[in-house]
């Protein structure tokens, strides 16, 4: 690592950055109408970033990044063509467009291709308070890194550490298009995390723990990530097997959330026009227990996806995406809306902070409630369908009787239907994980399939 790694880079001037990508995404519009274009929309980035990778003391990894983009779409008629660059010199952007043009003479035309519907686009953007800068310090950042592995190193159980990490990073955007739109976004986000192991040969365990914010200040300290990840690896030593059985199964936070990931993808218009969804055709069917409630919040402040306006330039909203327990709509860009003869929901790139209504329990009130089942804390493997809603995945996590945790559990498997495992959710949990976009408490679910020995 040599000492200029370790000079901190200054914070970018964000009105610069900007302004510079407004000009680029400007001058890719111009180019596309000379050249013939009909329609065309384009977005162009900048990421700054800093990443520290430590492992047994020592530094593994220092990395710089600075990099900038452009995409740029055109329309002939109902025929799209699609380019990228990572140079935005005006003779490399002219280049891409020609690309572009190109590519869309060649291709099938596609009634459904376009923009975005004028009436839809953002108008209003508030200050969502995700630009919180610092100077990237490298050194600074290093000794995170360091402190936290070094913290997690303490528990005198934690055999050796798989490493430690700590980031940072600024990103803004433009993104305009010919029916007179152009939003800029920005913000930054900061990170660690620390990988540990305990125990030696077969008895191995291995886990981890993370943090992520868009504020430095708001970050837990790289001591209580490294306690915390050594928490979880030595409680894991001394699992074992569990005979098959049927028993409830309770969801940690950062399970439930991937649970709910299956759901959003099974409502998303691309599974739901190419009719690969067991949710086809759902909208106003219930689909989860009537008190359950999942809301769509894009304006959270210092939100991990807050944002004014999709990537196409369509307003965000809040909206209930499930209320008491029943589909009210879909997830939609502008392209899959026309598939299927809905109107786009501001969510090309994605959702913006799904919530899940807090519960009324703790985690260990949940146990408790649970009685005798499998409190799941890791879960692993592909296999979800989203075409059936079969889910099947190797899990770990804890096996509990009688309201009280009892021993470490790996190497099971935990089965069912999704569709089933929705309407059979009994509880919900007041330990909500607010570090993505899925924000939910642990999940008490009904008996479920678990495959043990």
């Amino acid at each position: 690592m040599t000492d200029s790694s370790m000079v901190a880079q200054a914070v970018p001037d964000r009105d610069q950055e900007l302004s510079f990508l407004a000009e680029s995404a400007q001058q890719a519009l111009d180019d596309a109408r000379r050249l013939g274009a009909n329609s065309c929309e384009v977005s162009a980035s900048i990421h700054f970033g800093l990443d520290v990778n430590v492992r047994k003391g020592e530094v593994e990894t220092l990395e710089h990044s600075r990099d900038r983009g452009l995409a740029i779409s055109v329309y002939l008629g109902n025929s799209k063509g699609h380019a990228t660059s990572g140079d935005l010199r005006p003779e490399t952007i002219r280049k891409c467009v020609e690309k572009a043009i190109d590519i869309a003479r060649f291709t099938q035309a596609d009634k459904c291709n376009g923009l975005a519907p004028v009436e839809r686009l953002a108008t209003h953007f508030p200050d969502l308070d995700l630009w919180h800068p610092q100077a990237l310090d490298a050194e600074l950042t290093t000794q995170r890194a360091l402190a936290c592995e070094a913290a997690g190193m303490e528990n005198d159980k934690i055999t050796i550490s798989d490493g430690a990490s700590a980031s940072s990073s600024f990103g803004m955007s433009v993104y305009a298009n010919s029916n007179g739109f152009m939003g800029r976004r920005d913000g930054t986000r900061y990170g660690q995390s620390c990988v540990l192991i305990a125990g030696e040969g077969d008895a191995m365990q291995r886990d981890y723990w993370y943090d992520s914010k868009r504020a430095f200040s708001d970050l837990e300290s790289a001591e209580a990530t490294g306690y915390e990840a050594a928490r979880r690896t030595v409680n894991r030593l001394g699992a074992r097997n569990i005979p098959t059985c049927a028993v409830p199964v309770l969801f940690a936070p950062e399970v439930a959330r991937g649970l709910l990931g299956h759901f959003l993808g099974a409502i998303s218009g691309g599974a739901l026009y190419r009719k690969a969804s067991f949710l086809q055709d759902a909208i106003d069917q219930q689909l989860f227990p009537d008190w359950m409630t999942l809301s769509e919040r894009p304006f959270i402040l210092r939100g991990p996806s807050s944002t004014a306006f999709d990537a196409e330039g369509v307003a965000t909203r809040e909206r209930d995406i499930i209320k008491d327990g029943v589909l009210t709509g879909y997830v939609l860009d502008s392209y899959s809306a026309r598939r299927l003869g809905f109107e786009t929901t501001g969510n090309a790139g994605g959702v913006n902070n799904l919530i899940v209504q807090p519960g009324k329990f703790s985690a260990p009130e949940l146990i408790r409630q649970m009685g005798t089942g499998l409190l799941v804390t890791e879960a692993m493997g592909q296999g979800v369908s989203i075409v059936t809603g079969d889910y099947s995945r190797g899990a770990s996590g804890f096996w509990v009787e009688n309201g009280e945790i009892k021993f470490p559990v790996d190497e099971v498997t935990i089965a069912g239907n999704l569709k089933d495992m929705f309407m059979a959710i009994e509880a919900l949990g007041t330990d909500v994980d607010d570090r993505s976009s899925i924000q939910s408490g642990s999940i008490l679910m009904g008996k479920m399939t678990v495959a043990g020995s």
